[in-house]
């Protein structure tokens, strides 16, 4: 048995002064009655035997529903098992070519689906995150700067909704509505790796992966990517990086000089072999992806990673019995208040 509120019985302080105010020994007046034998031989009816118990009625009463406020349990279960989990922070960037459009995925039937690269990245993840109920999950973006959108979490659910939010800054907003620079629509590798990393320190499983998802090619930041990438091999952390899309021509929506939405084509640029060095420095590996496919099929492989058994206690279910008490407080006090109507003519 447990009491899962037991600051309620602090309230058995003020019940015991009114239980020491009713009972009280005190002086009680009287008269002088010589005639003794002319007064009637029973005296004491129903209602002052009924006016005697009222007091205790109502205090008992009282005491149940203390009692039931304190909220008596009994342990029914506690589960424990043994899960496979990992730590992953998945490092996003979100500089402005995450604009493109040449990962929009084609049906059977040739038709495109317009979406941004940041649109099926976001996709992809969030059905990465279905998949791995148990790990400790992390999300980390980086244009210009790098920032934590959430910490390692077991909340799966708000991290999904943390990353649905995830947008392109535009040239004067970023995706909360505040005003930005044109270096915040860079791409800071180095800084989003060492933040993923400072996220990953003290997390409970041993495996410790980042997945870094870049587009582009380190043009700002106060640490550099090799930089980054050797802080990562001395914490012994993997960092599996995924290069999207390729150096060339990529689709973009823009507006004409009448404010028409139209494709246009700008110069996008991937730099292949600072990632294949960043994934090499820690152990991992690196994937190309120019398709939805690809990006699927590159978290799959990552998903297939050696992981580190964890005992979790995952429920502790109790019974419930604050109802009896609260039920008899109930019928206690209004036997009392009954009573004291028929008797007495008032409530108390």
């Amino acid at each position: 048995m447990r009491f899962a509120y037991p600051i309620a019985f602090l309230l058995f302080i003020p019940w015991l002064l009114a239980f020491w105010r009713l009972y009280r020994r005190s002086e009680r007046a009287g008269i002088l009655f010589a005639p003794i034998r002319r007064l009637p031989i029973r005296t004491a009816g129903w209602r002052v035997w009924a006016s005697r118990i009222l007091p205790a009625l109502f205090l008992a009463g009282i005491a149940c529903l203390i009692i039931a406020a304190a909220r008596p349990q009994t342990f029914i279960a506690r589960e424990r098992r043994t899960v496979d989990a990992i730590a992953i922070a998945m490092t996003v960037d979100i500089s402005g070519s995450m604009e493109a459009l040449d990962l929009s995925p084609r049906s059977a039937l040739g038709t495109v689906t317009e979406k941004t690269r940041l649109d099926v990245v976001k996709e992809t993840f969030a059905e990465f995150i279905r998949q791995r109920p148990d790990d400790l999950l992390a999300l980390i973006t980086f244009g210009g700067y790098a920032s934590t959108r959430s910490p390692l979490t077991a909340d799966h659910r708000a991290l999904l909704h943390v990353l649905n939010g995830v947008k392109v800054p535009t040239a004067d907003m970023d995706d909360q509505g505040r005003p930005v620079s044109q270096e915040e629509l860079l791409t800071a590798i180095g800084d989003g790796l060492a933040t993923a990393c400072a996220r990953l320190t003290d997390s409970e499983p041993k495996t410790r992966i980042v997945v870094l998802l870049s587009d582009g090619e380190s043009n700002t930041g106060i640490i550099t990517p090799e930089q980054a990438a050797e802080a990562a091999k001395k914490l012994g952390i993997r960092v599996y990086t995924i290069g999207v899309g390729s150096t060339g021509r990529a689709p973009f929506r823009t507006r004409d000089i009448f404010g028409r939405s139209v494709i246009g084509w700008a110069e996008v640029s991937l730099d292949e072999t600072q990632l294949r060095a960043i994934a090499s420095a820690s152990g991992a590996r690196y994937f190309n992806v120019r398709d939805p496919g690809g990006l699927k099929t590159a978290l799959d492989e990552i998903g297939r990673l050696e992981t580190t058994r964890v005992d979790r206690q995952i429920l502790m279910r109790y019974h419930e019995w604050f109802v009896w008490p609260l039920l008899a407080g109930a019928m206690l006090i209004c036997a009392a208040l009954t009573l004291g109507m028929l008797t007495l003519r008032r409530l108390l």
